[in-house]
């Protein structure tokens, strides 16, 4: 089942290869599964095994190529012909002594593409040296061409379709916030709270189910809140206990991040001062956005938002989202940080996430939102403050 029109398939190609020709690019390697499924519509967890998508500048269908027994899965779930799915055998997989690329190298010769100027993501989990080693050597007269970034650019700008499939993202996530802060209680162990964010992901809402998330559920509480990125532990709530919670909702990849914060107990006032300047901050900031603005004014307004407390954000405090699998849900593009000049323009997406993490605890509460024509509209509706347990 496709969840685009083929039309939209083929407006991609289209845009994809206006930005191969920006980069004297002939033929795009994109291995990236993101990538792969935006261009083709491929949707399996086979992406620990190489494989890819082809676009040669002179074809007007890209090339599927992937493991022999994952093509009957390219076959179901994309929009090319049959012909243009390329299976390799089984004896390619985790092999010492012969390497897939050297059957996508066989590909680019039957099509007639080997002294050409390659594009190659040179910069994700995906596409390994060993790829480029053994392509500059199938391949030697070939010139190879960073374009880690060339489809993930191509992806910022959302179509309406896509964006109607992000808000049925945010509605599981809406779902599975309240879910996790109802399960937070003294003496719940993290794990089974965890458990119960993960049925609400997968189950989503009584009109449609929702799909696995890029990242797994980030919720750890007490001092390990002081930092950003734990899961979650065998221990158990207790009174006094602040909790992080970074969740997601995803429909056909496309996801809504969203996070708030939980404090088991009778309040410190640090915390409700550190919440309420975080909150007013990203409000500020989100009425501050619309088309036309860069992303490090964002940033900048965020940091005057904030100016004269006590709350110190180094990193930075937002990044473009979307369609994505395991491990990220970030495009990597666009950051809201300083020196980031990307111009915000209509229907690019972005997770506001002013994180902050100090010695002993920390404090989140964070918005996905996309850019309209005069402003930004936040995906999700849930309030933003701190939970009190």
């Amino acid at each position: 089942m496709l969840c685009f029109e083929k039309s939209e398939f083929k407006e991609r190609i289209k845009r994809t290869k206006e930005l191969m020709d920006q980069n004297g690019i002939e033929v795009l390697l994109a291995t990236h599964p993101a990538n792969l499924n935006y261009l083709t519509g491929y949707d399996g967890w086979s992406f620990y095994v190489h494989q890819g998508v082809l676009v040669l500048k002179d074809e007007d269908e890209p090339i599927w190529f992937g493991r022999e027994q994952d093509s009957n899965g390219a076959r179901l779930t994309t929009w090319i012909k049959k012909e243009n799915i390329y299976g390799y055998q089984d004896d390619y997989v985790q092999s010492l002594v012969k390497h897939p690329m050297t059957y996508v190298a066989g590909i680019l010769k039957e099509k007639g593409y080997t002294g050409r100027n390659i594009g190659v993501e040179m910069d994700n989990y995906y596409f390994t040296p060993r790829c480029l080693q053994q392509l500059k050597k199938d391949l030697p007269e070939a010139k190879f061409k960073d374009a880690n970034r060339l489809v993930p650019l191509v992806r910022q700008i959302k179509s309406e379709q896509e964006i109607e499939y992000m808000k049925m993202a945010s509605r599981i996530a809406e779902n599975v916030m309240q879910v996790a802060i109802d399960y937070i209680k003294t003496g719940v162990r993290e794990g089974d709270a965890a458990a119960a964010v993960y049925q609400a992901q997968i189950s989503g809402t009584e009109e449609y189910t929702g799909d696995y998330t890029a990242i797994a559920p980030i919720m750890p509480s007490a001092e390990r809140t002081s930092t950003a990125h734990l899961t979650w532990t065998d221990r158990r709530y207790e009174k006094g206990d602040v909790v992080l919670l970074e969740l997601a909702g995803s429909k056909y990849k496309y996801h809504a991040p969203l996070s708030r914060t939980v404090f088991i107990g009778q309040l410190p006032q640090e915390l409700a001062e550190i919440a309420k300047v975080v909150v007013d901050g990203l409000n500020k900031t989100l009425d501050f956005i619309e088309p036309g603005v860069t992303c490090e004014q964002v940033e900048e307004k965020w940091r005057e938002s904030i100016s004269g407390s006590k709350v110190v954000k180094e990193s930075r405090v937002g990044y473009s989202y979307g369609l994505n699998y395991p491990p990220d849900w970030g495009e990597h593009t666009a950051s809201l940080r300083p020196g980031d000049k990307t111009i915000l323009k209509p229907n690019m997406t972005f997770h506001f996430m002013p994180g902050i993490w100090l010695d002993d605890f920390g404090f989140e509460c964070s918005e996905p939102f996309r850019v309209t024509e005069d402003g930004c509209e936040t995906f999700c509706n849930f309030p933003r403050k701190l939970f009190l347990k």
